[in-house]
């Protein structure tokens, strides 16, 4: 049955006077079971006045939503049931895995900001089978997918719909020291995303064109008389041991250990926390995949470890992937690209929010390897606030690299100095810049890189330009640039269309972007140029996808380049290039995924072909099989011709949300490289987990052939005081 919603269709401003809510206090005892059978739950208020705001803003909507909030002396609790007519039969998941895709599932989801500052919030969320995803997300503009909180939830579907339960301890929370009598006030929104539909809603009422973390939009959660802030120390130890087999050129080796180590995590006061780590180990961390690069650009692989992921959107430049100052990525590995790891012998994290700044620093030592010198790596970082949603920082980074009689390396510095800042002048209108400098000891050399950014969203318009540069000296050793010398810039937008008269339409995006690459040294010396034109670009109302895009394409080589070992003689070319994108609906059990691009390619041709396809006929089990193949012909000095094929077979095993095991198969017959990477996780009690990883990566297609086989096993433990 369809609600009824009377709210406006277009873009509004947050409201003058927020909604209220009230959260009852109880002291019946209550189990987290999915199944909201306390009597408490009938005495706490329902909050059921939703806003749809997909695939149409306002009006009436499908799914109905009813929310409670209660609490006691340790927890927060939100019991919420999400009808659907289907029940059990209509619920959409993709797997059970923690941290989930956004868009693949049925999701319902709490924002929280307990610091009542409207520029940051932290998210719970679950599907229908209890599956978690926590983040944390600042000023609607980065979010940070990693961060992990100690909470719980359980589910329970029924003939009618899903009932979730969620029980957020306050120890997991930061929140302002409460005086003895009075109740707090939080910042709240709720989200529900009905993915059959893809209807999405959200209490209170929020434009379109933001989403569920626009804080400025949020609810007032009342009536809560919250503990005082507990220590909130949280400690992780973890025991590992490693079993290494490694044969190359005919020579075979084997070793095994044993480390010991963990991290340390403590909450000063509501708004400062430190954290500390020893010996730190990412065995369990994804693996980077196999990319084939025939662009000029280097090419970004993003952070997968824990640690690093923590608060990273507080760094300059954390959502810009072209200009990073500071890039976690850096630490820990003998280089970025591919690298073997190197020991961290132990760092430490320091960050601090309130109303007016932010404050964080970061120090890490890395151990001496047989490739690379011990190093240190330090970031310190300001963040001031000003107006609504402004703010204005500044950034300095510092990487030392010790001397070493091993390597014959002598000691060199490298620092970097930034300044960055937002500034959201109207909702609809963001603008970000940043400024970076350099300076390399070991050549005394400087330089500047930076970014500015202007973006205008609404419910039927995005325009926005982008400007990147990097000087042909800024060397940032903790940082990441997509080239040297070089100025980018992008204007561009599109039109969001919603027909009312096609209802298999959910919006239909026409646009066109222009990429302008030229020197940053000489600024008329033009190195590349395209224009990215998209008049097909739509989402149907099942969230399958279809993109009709053309490319017509300016090229500069005055330089030495040659994409996968091919040549390509210097001078200027002009091409046009087509692409055809398209996926199916992704949360059905059986989702398709295509990409072809064809055209002509600098003085030759090239064709990519990607396919995908993914089958879950139950959430607990999931098998992916992807695979890209290029060909190249007439292409380089030598008119050569190549092609490539690149292969990725996935499957995921679930028992339920807590014992999993994924596995990964990936070759490349560029290289010959093809690799094994098994992973089983138990989380035993609540982010305390053991782990089994199976590495196997062997090459025989090189002069020197090689196999590297690894057994590891780790087992961690948190306890939160």
């Amino acid at each position: 049955m369809a609600v009824v919603a009377q709210q406006p269709a277009e873009n509004f401003p947050p409201p003058a006077i927020p909604e209220t809510i009230r959260a009852v206090r109880t002291e019946e005892n209550i189990k987290v079971d999915g199944e909201l059978t306390e009597a408490a739950w009938q005495q706490a208020p329902v909050i059921e006045r939703f806003f749809r705001i997909e695939p149409r803003q306002g009006g009436d909507y499908r799914y109905a939503t009813a929310v409670r909030v209660l609490f006691n002396e340790k927890n927060l609790y939100v019991g919420v049931f999400c009808a659907d007519s289907l029940g059990k039969k209509g619920v959409r998941a993709q797997d059970l895995r923690r941290d989930f895709n956004w868009g693949e599932n049925d999701i319902f989801g709490i924002q929280l900001d307990p610091q009542h500052l409207k520029q940051y919030c932290v998210s719970f969320q679950t599907t229908p089978y209890g599956n978690q995803r926590d983040l944390q997300n600042f000023n609607d503009n980065n979010t940070d997918n990693d961060w992990n909180a100690l909470w719980m939830v359980r589910t329970h579907p029924t003939d009618s719909g899903y009932f979730a339960e969620f029980a957020i301890p306050f120890k997991s929370l930061r929140y302002e020291r409460p005086t003895q009598t009075d109740s707090v006030t939080w910042g709240i929104t709720f989200t529900r995303l009905a993915r059959r539909d893809y209807e999405q809603t959200v209490f209170p009422a929020i434009p379109q064109s933001f989403s569920p973390y626009r804080m400025t939009y949020a609810a007032e959660l009342t009536g809560l008389t919250v503990p005082e802030p507990s220590a909130n120390v949280r400690i992780e130890p973890y025991l590992l041991y490693q079993f290494e087999d490694a044969e190359a050129g005919g020579e075979r080796s084997t070793d095994s250990n044993v480390k010991l180590g963990g991290d340390i995590k403590w909450a000063i006061n509501p708004r400062s926390v430190v954290d500390l780590t020893f010996n730190t180990d990412f065995a369990q961390a994804d693996v980077d995949l196999a990319v084939n690069n025939l662009e000029r650009f280097n090419i970004f692989f993003p952070e997968r470890r824990q640690f690093f992921l923590e608060n990273s959107g507080i760094w300059a430049g954390a959502g810009n992937q072209s200009v990073k100052p500071f890039f976690s990525r850096t630490i820990g590995l003998q280089g970025i690209f591919n690298a073997a790891p190197a020991r961290i012998d132990g760092g430490a994290r320091y960050t601090m929010r309130n109303d007016d700044r932010a404050v964080a620093g970061l120090y890490m030592h890395q151990a001496e390897t047989s490739r690379t010198p011990a190093a240190s790596f330090a970031v310190a970082r300001y963040l001031q606030n000003y107006g609504k949603e402004n703010n204005v920082g500044v950034m300095a980074t510092h990487r030392l690299d010790e001397a070493s009689s091993e390597l014959g390396t002598q000691r060199s510095h490298n620092t970097t100095l930034t300044i960055d800042g937002l500034i959201r002048p109207r909702n609809e209108l963001t603008v970000t810049y940043m400024l970076s400098g350099s300076r390399d000891n070991d050549n005394d050399t400087m330089g500047l890189a930076g970014s500015l950014y202007a973006g205008y969203q609404s419910n039927q318009w995005y325009l926005g330009w982008q400007t990147n540069f990097v000087s042909r000296h800024y060397h940032p050793d903790m940082g990441f640039v997509f080239q040297q010398n070089v100025i980018w810039h992008s204007p561009g937008g599109y039109y969001i269309w919603r027909p009312k008269r096609l209802p298999w339409i959910r919006r239909w995006d026409p646009g066109a972007f222009m990429n302008y690459y030229h020197d940053a040294d000489r600024p008329g010396h033009f190195q590349q140029g395209n224009i990215y034109l998209f008049p097909v670009y739509i989402y149907f109302v099942d969230n399958s996808f279809l993109e009709y895009a053309i490319y017509p394409t300016w090229q500069r080589i005055n330089f030495d380049f040659a994409p996968l070992g091919i040549s390509i003689a210097q001078g200027d070319y002009y091409y046009t290039r087509h692409q055809i994108n398209y996926n199916t609906d992704q949360s059905r059990k059986l989702s398709l995924s295509g990409n072809v691009s064809w055209g002509k390619f600098y003085n030759g041709k090239r064709l990519t072909l990607n396919g995908g396809t993914r089958l879950a006929p139950i959430p607990h089990i999931a098998f992916t099989a992807n695979y890209e193949y290029n060909s190249l012909e007439g292409l380089g000095e030598a008119q050569e011709k190549l092609e490539t094929h690149l292969v990725t077979l996935g499957s995921r095993l679930a028992l339920n949300p807590r014992v999993q095991l994924s596995v990964l198969y990936q070759y490349n017959s560029f290289d010959g490289q093809g690799r094994w990477n098994v992973r089983g996780s138990w989380e035993y009690r609540p982010l305390s987990f053991v782990y089994l990883v199976f590495n196997d990566t062997r090459n025989n297609q090189l002069d020197t052939p090689f196999e590297t086989q690894q057994l590891i096993g780790k087992m961690t433990f948190l306890k939160q005081f």
